[in-house]
């Protein structure tokens, strides 16, 4: 029996890094998947390919900081798979951004990240929260930052934002701990996808020996994370916020 059989998983920014990593390694387990993302064109290949595999997938366009896109969400994923197991709030801003002293980050690109990075999860967790509820139990995992622990320099907004989904998470999972439902987050550390090698000119020189494993991280690394957090396994975890990235923050 595969840990997630049958288990429907929403997954926001499905459609490349790692919320497609987290879309194929859940089908691989036996989930149904949705991959909701802003990038139509890209979610629909993260659908496709699991659909090639054999396992069962839907896309669809959302923009996560419009209540009522995530709310057609749930609904366009209770209609296909007939419920909701899991969600995944992964999307956020974090491709291309720039490194400034906080000081020059201008008010716009701050209420832009604090829209998707912590609004998002909000309106998302308050779309499936119903149907959660109805089934008296449900999985919700949040994506947090290393950054959060250890701070970043000219990355403020990010990181407040990420800070931000910790106390979130903590909140929601003291509310929905009556009703079944986990609430978790993971905190990854700098990963190798596209979006982090947008922000540097060569990701091979990232400082590895400041990480007792000693090699930059993969996003095969959170794999298991995600796996543990979505299955039943995890039932009795709410409220933690699990750092991965290879012991450069210890807490």
């Amino acid at each position: 029996m595969k840990r997630l059989q049958d288990k429907v998983a929403i997954v926001t920014g499905g459609g490349r890094g790692l919320g497609k990593v987290f879309c194929l390694a859940m089908a691989d387990e036996g989930a149904k998947i949705v991959s909701a993302d802003i990038l139509e064109k890209e979610s629909l290949e993260t659908a496709q390919e699991i659909k090639a595999k054999g396992g069962s997938a839907l896309s669809l366009k959302v923009d996560v900081t419009a209540e009522k896109e995530t709310l057609r969400m749930a609904e366009e994923t209770v209609k296909a798979f007939g419920r909701i197991d899991i969600l995944v709030n992964n999307a956020a801003v974090y491709f291309g951004v720039g490194r400034r002293p906080f000081h020059e980050i201008l008010p716009e690109e701050w209420d832009k990240l604090m829209a998707v990075n912590l609004k998002g999860p909000f309106l998302c967790s308050r779309a499936v929260f119903p149907h959660m509820k109805k089934q008296k139990k449900g999985k919700i995992i949040n994506l947090s930052s290393e950054t959060a622990f250890t701070g970043s320099k000219g990355f403020i907004h990010y990181v407040t934002s990420k800070g931000g989904i910790i106390s979130f998470t903590r909140s929601l999972a003291a509310e929905l701990g009556p009703h079944g439902i986990c609430v978790n987050s993971i905190a990854p550390g700098f990963t190798d996808t596209e979006a982090s090698r947008s922000l540097t000119e060569d990701i091979s020189k990232y400082n590895v020996t400041l990480t007792p494993l000693g090699r930059l991280q993969q996003p095969e690394d959170l794999i298991g994370a995600i796996l543990f957090l979505a299955s039943d396994e995890s039932d009795f975890v709410t409220g933690q916020a699990l750092v991965i990235d290879g012991g450069r923050h210890m807490h």
